[in-house]
């Protein structure tokens, strides 16, 4: 795995747990005590956190720090059901539709 990746897993699943939690780029950010551009650039995949702000931003959305950097972790067991039956390019282009509809 490319660190883009890993930073674009990470960015993803930074942003789904900030938006099931009900917060903003702005609430969150106070919470970890970083500045919202940062964490903008974070779940864009721009930047890098320290582990330190790892393991905030983890506490603050009420899971264990590894679950970030798992690709399918904030999937339903329907969706990862669903998924199994594709292969990796499709299954990268289905979450990446997915990704596009919960933004709206």
């Amino acid at each position: 795995m490319e660190e883009q990746e890993l930073r674009g897993i990470l960015g993803n699943n930074i942003k789904r747990c900030r938006l099931k939690n009900n917060l903003s780029q702005l609430a969150l950010a106070e919470k970890v005590d970083i500045s919202t551009n940062f964490l903008s650039d974070i779940e864009r995949c721009k930047a890098w956190i320290s582990p330190n702000t790892l393991v905030k931003l983890a506490a603050v959305l009420n899971i264990e720090p590894y679950e970030l950097f798992k690709s399918d972790a904030l999937l339903s067991n329907e969706e990862k059901s669903i998924f199994q039956h594709y292969s990796d390019e499709n299954l990268k282009a289905v979450l990446s539709l997915i990704n596009q509809l919960r933004e709206k």
